[in-house]
């Protein structure tokens, strides 16, 4: 009897399928029953995850899933906007950073508040009214616009209000993972909490003064759209170039990366000071480009799509190595230290946002490291000539390049 009679079968490995035993669809082609799935399926959602159902067969084992999405998330609306949030609390692998998406009406208000966190934020659509109060009290009052963020340090108090003809869409970013837009500081709620006699010796005025107040909190409400924004600057007694800046035009700002495959603009520490937890890239990927092969040492990659297809490959210890695809309103999140690559899948632009907790943005290239390492090392190690080594990038990139005919 053969001794290898009733011994798995494993083919020999090669390029694209480097693990035993071979995983992938592609390696069943012989065995069609290794796939079926009878089962009850939601055919829509399999839909918008090919490389779920039929992953690169690079991919090995699993690993926590990366992928959420504000289009699952359920909306809270009241008469002005709505809001709708992802936290840890939901999706355990974002422990640093929790997101809300929230839209104000024209004259939509977000009633004065403040966090026990950092909020940052930044503008998707329409534009928008910020009111602020620093830590050394000094005030200001802005309008941002589609592309500009703002950034609030913990406990300070503002409010956010749509302006015309759209209102106002937004992303927010708070420094914890567990924050929830429904567990803020509301000043309706204070004062409704608070004995009348306190506020009218607080405030000096007659107790009758706070008779009709609201005794519940109002959260989001409509409003009357404000005026021209230099009468309320005068009416909050801002003065120009007192306070720290607190907003900052990303989109319009020096791009870190920038070749014919898209470009990387910051907004970190460095050239917005006041931003000292949180720092952000705008990632903009042409088609048929990538995010090169990359990692982040110093903090987890909160990731929200802005506007065309992606699909990402995330590389842990183990080895794992995952990927799943990301559509406009999707987030994700990388681990930091872990490799991961965006691919732009489409025949769009590719425009995504990449956040972390930290003060500010660090990342390390793979095709940067290689280069500076001694060649017949790198040769060593991959089996790749050092004359071939010599034609790959001599630098960090950011994003490939796109290839020309």
């Amino acid at each position: 009897m053969d001794s290898s009679e009733g011994a798995p079968h494993h083919e020999t490995p090669t390029l694209g399928n480097p693990d035993l035993p071979l995983e992938g669809e592609i390696n069943t082609a012989d065995d069609t029953a290794a796939t079926v799935m009878d089962g009850p399926q939601n055919r829509v959602i399999e839909s918008q995850f090919p490389n779920q159902i039929d992953s690169p067969p690079t991919d090995i084992s699993t690993q926590p899933f990366f992928w959420s999405s504000f289009n699952i998330s359920p909306r809270r609306v009241q008469r002005g906007g709505w809001a709708r949030e992802i936290t840890s609390a939901d999706f355990h692998i974002s422990d640093e950073i929790a997101g809300v998406n929230m839209y104000l009406e024209p004259g939509g208000i977000r009633e004065l508040h403040w966090h026990q966190t950092a909020e940052w934020a930044v503008m998707t659509k329409g534009r928008c009214r910020v009111t602020t109060l620093s830590r050394s009290g000094l005030p200001s009052v802005e309008d941002v616009e589609e592309g500009d963020l703002w950034f609030f340090p913990a406990g300070t108090p503002h409010s956010l209000q749509g302006l015309g003809p759209v209102g106002a869409e937004f992303v927010l970013a708070f420094d914890d993972g567990a924050q929830s837009e429904s567990n803020t500081l509301l000043l309706t709620d204070w004062f409704a909490h608070t004995p009348p006699d306190v506020l009218a010796k607080n405030f000096g005025v007659a107790q009758e003064v706070f008779t009709d107040i609201p005794l519940h909190n109002l959260w989001i409400f409509p409003g009357d759209e404000p005026g021209e924004l230099e009468r309320d600057q005068d009416a909050s007694g801002v003065t120009w170039g007192a306070a720290e800046p607190i907003i900052f035009r990303l989109s319009r700002s020096e791009p870190l990366h920038q070749n014919s495959g898209g470009s990387i603009q910051i907004a970190d520490s460095t050239n917005f000071p006041l931003s000292n937890t949180v720092a952000a890239a705008l990632v903009t990927v042409e088609p048929g480009s990538m995010r090169e092969l990359h990692w982040h040492p110093n903090a987890d990659e909160w990731q929200y799509y802005l506007r065309g297809s992606a699909r990402m490959t995330v590389f842990n210890t183990g080895p794992h190595a995952n990927t799943t695809d990301f559509r406009p309103g999707d987030v994700g999140v990388v681990k930091r230290n872990y490799g991961h690559y965006i691919e732009n899948t489409g025949d769009d632009v590719l425009q995504f946002l990449e956040v972390f907790k930290a003060d500010k943005y660090e990342e390390v290239s793979l095709a940067n490291w290689l280069a500076h390492v001694p060649p017949s090392l790198v040769s060593a190690h991959l089996n790749i000539p050092e004359e071939v080594l010599a034609t790959f990038p001599r630098g960090t990139q950011g994003i490939t390049p796109r290839r020309t005919a």
